[in-house]
Order: C-alpha cells, then structure tokens, then sequence
C-alpha cells in the first residue's frame, strides 16, 4: 500500500486532490488508520484515478464523474468518450492556429503601411484571354472560407481538363463576385488560360469562356504566399483612392508563378479602373 503522499505522486495528481475525492467519495482511500487518520491507498486504485481525471479532461463535473463511474462504463466506452475529445482538442488547435496566422497577417498588413510604396502599382491595359473555368461558392470573403474552396476547385478543373485534352496555354486566373443572394456568400471562378483554339463553348464539363479586355487596370505584383497578400492588395486599394481612380468591376488574380513553395508565388492583383 502507499501513503497517500506517494500515491499522488504516482498517480501525477496533488495531495489536496487527493483529499478533497475523498471528502466528496469519489476516491476513498483504501484504508484509513483510526488513530492516526493517514490514509492509505493501493496501487489497483491508480485505474480509478485515471478515469477522474481522464473524464475531467473530457468536461465532466465531479458529480457527473462520479454518475460514470458508479455505472461501471468499460474501457471501450472510455476510450471512445477520449477519442471523441481529443479530435474536438485537435480541431480547436488546427481553429486556434488559423486565427493567429490571421492575427500575423493583420498585423504584418498594419506594419507595412506606409512602406509599400504607390510606385509598386502600374496602370495598364489587360488585353482579352480565353479561359477554362469551374465555379464554386464560399460563404465569405473571408481567407478561412476562400482557401478550402478555391484549391480543391482549381484541383478538380486541372483533372477535367486533362481527361478532355485542353491543355494549359498560360496562367491561371481567380475572380470573386458577390452572389446574387446578398448573404455575403461569394461566386468563386477558378480559370486556366487556353488556346484560341478551343471551342466555345465546347463538350466539356468546364465553360470555356472569353475574359473580356481591361482597358485600364490598376495592378500589383504580390511576391509570396497568398496567405500574406493583404498588405498588396490594400496598397493597390490605396493608390485606386489616392490617385483619383474608381473601381468599375472585380479584381482578378493572375498566378503567374506557382512552384511547389507557396512563399515563392509571384501573383498579379489587376483591378478594373478609370478616372474620376
């Protein structure tokens, strides 16, 4: 037997806990001497133990570990209740994760103004292009509704145009449009520049389609990961502002470098402008 110094030491918990189960009758000690008061507990004691505290992990009040315990819930079921919990733990970390990668860009974005400089934005002509393109909708502009979209969609357009035999004949476009349900959802169109050659429309499941001619657009290059272009697209923001500009449409997003490395993108915002 152990006293009960020891056995919270092997059971990895406090004396005061220790004592306090006891008090509630949730762990009584195995044996308490009658004229000193010190308890003793056994080591087939540690199996309870681990359950307090496994269910207390899990949420569990006192009470209502003491309810699981008195009714005898196996090991089976114990370990689904823990497997349960640590995929709820896990997606919590990966949604903890997101928002501090969040937070750095806003900050990153907050650093940075006033150092990109307006002369990094050129005005110019985008000349039209014919295009592969998929849509799908997201519910927000927001980076964590836009990226589990957008990547599976350009994804899936790559495989159908391969099975149909259109190959790519430059880079890929992105464009975003409000939906006509005003919920604040978003029309994500993922495209791939084609031949003149291919048929438009033609029998595939994609739309082949002509992007219109730009005759002015403000445009940026955005050298990194997509992850970090905020700072990018609100300098272009503020020289459409600044230098008497107004937007006449939805900006597009032409990749024009994407190795495996996302850091080392190199992407073109082009916004659709014209005086006054």
């Amino acid at each position: 037997m152990f006293n009960i110094g020891d056995f919270a030491k092997h059971g990895r918990v406090s004396v005061r806990m220790l004592r306090h189960y006891d008090a509630i009758g949730l762990l009584r000690p195995a044996r308490v001497d009658p004229a000193s008061g010190y308890r003793s507990y056994e080591a087939a004691q540690l199996a309870r133990l681990n359950r307090v505290i496994a269910l207390k992990d899990l949420g569990f009040t006192l009470q209502q570990v003491q309810a699981v315990l008195d009714d005898q819930v196996d090991a089976a079921e114990l370990r689904g209740m823990l497997r349960l919990r640590r995929a709820e733990l896990a997606a919590a970390m990966a949604a903890d994760a997101q928002r501090l990668a969040r937070v750095e860009v806003r900050l990153r974005t907050i650093e940075s103004e006033g150092i990109m400089s307006a002369d990094d934005v050129v005005v110019k002509r985008i000349p039209s292009v014919r295009v592969a393109e998929l849509t799908a909708v997201a519910a927000s502009y927001q980076p964590e509704d836009i990226g589990p979209v957008i990547g599976p969609l350009f994804e899936e357009l790559c495989r159908r145009m391969a099975a149909a035999g259109v190959a790519a004949a430059g880079p890929s476009v992105a464009r975003y449009e409000d939906t006509p349900e005003g919920d604040g959802s978003v029309l994500i169109r993922a495209a791939v520049t084609v031949g003149a050659g291919v048929d438009v429309p033609g029998a595939y499941d994609f739309a082949v389609l002509d992007l219109p001619e730009i005759e002015e657009a403000a445009t940026i290059v955005h050298r990194g990961a997509m992850d970090d272009c905020l700072p990018s697209f609100q300098t272009l923001a503020r020289f459409v502002d600044e230098a008497g500009y107004r937007s006449t449409g939805y900006a597009r997003e032409l990749y024009l470098e994407c190795p495996e490395d996302t850091a080392e993108w190199v992407t073109e915002f082009q916004e659709p402008v014209v005086r006054g």
